[in-house]
């Protein structure tokens, strides 16, 4: 199969977004979920254009470049931003659509979402105070049209351009911007109403009623204001000046971020010619901007926190304690007798946190090393951390400064580490840190024990309880020493790559992964060949590399069964009449966002199961270091391998990945499978079995 056979990975991840916006679409699905849903869809598409439209553009003017040099480039990336710029405003009328639905069942349930225009006189007086109280401090008007610079526009923010007016003199206006600071108030605001209605009213509609008060001293008595926001480039550029710290380099990124070229401009489809004309002028917009019209609405992502007014609530299912853990004084104890793995977010994270809360207590305890890549905002790890310095103990942190949107926020955490006398690790050029790992040294009398945890998603407790992940807890003495290798690396990268290369049970990118993975494929195909059992099975959340998916197109064409679970960027093209069995390749998105990362192969019969921290993407596999465990224990193993069959048979939230992009649910006769609640139901279950069969 010709090599070019892949589809595009930026618009395979727009075919992911709009599954999340059929989630928004599914009645199915309770209101308050279908909300978060939108707010989700837009973040992700808010991301998107800070990072891979960013980038196209970046590559429009290289290629230009390139051009007047007669250089050629594989790819046009125009042509894809045209595509891009299609399937986006394709989607947001979707959205719109979704959106006036969802404002259809909220009357329904007597939840109403009013504008200024539509205040109570009792609702009236309750705006006016709450601006004066809790909004006026926090509102500066811009007088734009007098500055000779624009002024700097945030791209998480949004904005009310704002055009006042004589009503006996439509030539006299002015223009003003104003910054909606939803960060430090909210953006809802609940206001009195009846016993049996909720109203709540947007931030930037409490600022409209109030405009004739903040702009009094004008004499202004028509005012016009709609939303607009701007999103910039993202990239952080790492300049190569020797006299800075790496620490300076990124700080200096962050402030050059500001910078940033507008990549996209939404704005209310309503708003005034005149100053929208404007505004493209001043931020030197152009028809190739993504100039974007919308709704009255914008930055919907703060709507996955929209106000909980529901009358009816969803049965929440709540994480239960491994059965291992349970009735036990102590984590440790368990993990030094047997390997235990969690599934997040069925079971409690609690116990990972208690993990190193005991390491960081116990005297005998001497180091903890770990990966950091994105921590929760009060992190109870980092709490854990800090005190165990405090305890005395070797405390080493690797802090990936370079993991995108939480650069500022990890800066901060190195800070308050490193004034607890933590050693923090700060990375390794070229490289981001993604691996997640963590190694504890307790010393026994005249011996050294070592024990930690290795896991497929962030040490983050907050998202702990949405991201399905795996983390495997465990004092294997290959596997530590494994841990040991890499953190050696990460302690010493200026010696070289080498140390990574002695890892024996990890598969560790950028060294040994890849070729692995190559040669886990190539016995599958051989079997295949000898008219053998052979069968691949491939969970992770993006599937872009091309040498891989080639392989993966070798090994259907030979004959091996592959099974693929992808949640978003799945680049193959997976319907082909050369492939002896059709390739079962499908997408979940549902309640919790699908994290793990698994790979089983048949291996003849002697499966080997991994879980592993790395996307099939270059950028994993070429530019990270990543790790993938294999397991050992036969119980978890099938745990694991239950786990996966459960989502193959998923019918419910399950989407068919096929050449087209479509997106249809999987849909087959008989039980209606929804594979979180099936995977929720089998984890209890086995839970009570065990804590019965340890009380008989």
């Amino acid at each position: 199969m010709s090599k070019q056979a892949l589809i595009q990975r930026d618009i395979s991840w727009l075919s992911f977004n709009a599954r999340v916006l059929q989630e928004a679409n599914d009645p199915t699905v309770p209101l308050k979920e279908r909300i978060r849903f939108l707010g989700i869809f837009s973040n992700n598409s808010d991301e998107f254009f800070r990072v891979r439209v960013a980038a196209l553009k970046r590559m429009v003017e290289y290629a230009e470049k390139r051009k007047r040099l007669n250089m050629h480039m594989e790819s046009d990336p125009q042509a894809i931003l045209d595509q891009i710029q299609t399937t986006v405003l394709s989607q947001q009328n979707e959205f719109n659509r979704i959106w006036d639905g969802i404002t259809k069942e909220l009357k329904k349930e007597k939840i109403f979402l009013v504008d200024e225009n539509h205040l109570t006189k009792t609702q009236q007086d309750f705006v006016k105070t709450f601006f004066d109280e809790q909004v006026r401090s926090n509102v500066i008007p811009l007088m734009v049209e007098g500055l000779a610079q624009m002024p700097y526009i945030r791209d998480k923010s949004i904005y009310l351009g704002v055009v006042m007016r004589k009503k006996n003199n439509a030539y006299q206006q002015k223009y003003s911007l104003i910054e909606i600071p939803a960060k430090a108030v909210g953006r809802f605001v609940i206001l009195p109403s009846k016993a049996d209605e909720k109203h709540i009213i947007l931030l930037e509609d409490v600022i409209r009623f109030n405009l004739p008060n903040i702009f009094s001293y004008f004499d202004y008595d028509h005012f016009e204001a709609h939303v607009f926001k701007v999103t910039k480039d993202a990239e952080i550029d790492i300049d190569q000046d020797l006299s800075t710290t790496f620490v300076e380099k990124i700080e200096k990124g962050l402030k050059n971020r500001r910078k940033g070229k507008p990549v996209r401009f939404v704005y209310d489809k309503e708003m005034d010619a005149g100053l929208l004309e404007y505004l493209i002028r001043r931020l030197n917009l152009s028809r190739k901007s993504n100039i974007i019209p919308g709704g009255r609405i914008h930055n919907f992502r703060h709507f996955m926190d929209f106000p909980d007014v529901f009358s009816s609530h969803d049965e929440h299912r709540i994480p239960f304690t491994h059965p291992d853990l349970q009735n036990t004084m102590r984590v440790t104890d368990v993990i030094l007798k047997k390997d235990v793995m969690l599934h997040f977010p069925y079971q409690s994270y609690n116990s990972v946190i208690d993990l190193l809360r005991e390491a960081a207590m116990d005297p005998f305890v001497t180091s903890i090393k770990i990966t950091a890549y994105r921590l929760a905002s009060n992190s109870k790890i980092i709490n854990a951390l800090v005190n165990a310095a405090r305890n005395g103990k070797q405390v080493v942190v690797m802090l990936e400064l370079k993991a995108r949107f939480d650069e500022e926020a990890n800066l901060e955490w190195k800070n308050v580490l490193e004034d607890e006398g933590v050693k923090v690790l700060l990375g390794v050029p070229k490289q981001k840190i993604h691996a997640k790992l963590c190694i504890i040294k307790k010393r026994v009398g005249t011996r050294t024990i070592q024990y930690g945890f290795v896991s497929t998603g962030n040490l983050n407790e907050k998202t702990a309880r949405v991201y399905g992940d795996h983390c495997l807890l465990t004092a294997n003495r290959n596997i530590m020493a494994d841990i040991n290798r890499i953190f050696y690396y990460l302690e010493n990268w200026q010696t070289g790559i080498h140390h990574l290369k002695l890892c024996k049970t990890l598969l560790v990118c950028p060294t040994n992964m890849r070729k692995q993975l190559e040669a886990l494929i190539n016995i599958e195909i051989k079997n295949a060949k000898a008219k053998k059992d052979a069968e691949i099975t491939v969970k992770v959340n993006s599937l872009s590399d091309a040498t891989l998916i080639n392989k993966l197109y070798e090994a259907a064409t030979a004959g091996v069964k592959i099974n693929l679970i992808i949640r978003s960027i799945f680049c193959a093209v997976m319907e082909n009449k050369k492939f002896k069995h059709p390739v079962k390749a499908i997408s979940i998105v549902d309640e919790y966002l699908e994290h793990a990362r698994v790979l089983i192969f048949h291996n003849g019969g002697k499966e080997k199961v991994f879980i592993s921290s790395a996307d099939w993407m270059v950028r994993n596999l070429d530019h990270r270091v990543e790790a993938a465990l294999p397991i050992l224990d036969t119980t978890i193993k099938q745990e694991i391998k239950d786990i996966i069959n459960i989502q193959l048979k998923d019918n419910v939230k399950a989407r068919t990945l096929n050449n087209e992009l479509s997106n249809n649910y999987v849909s087959y006769a008989g039980k209606k499978v929804r594979s979180q609640i099936e995977t929720y139901h089998y984890l209890y279950q086995k839970t009570e079995k065990q804590i019965e069969a340890s009380s008989n």
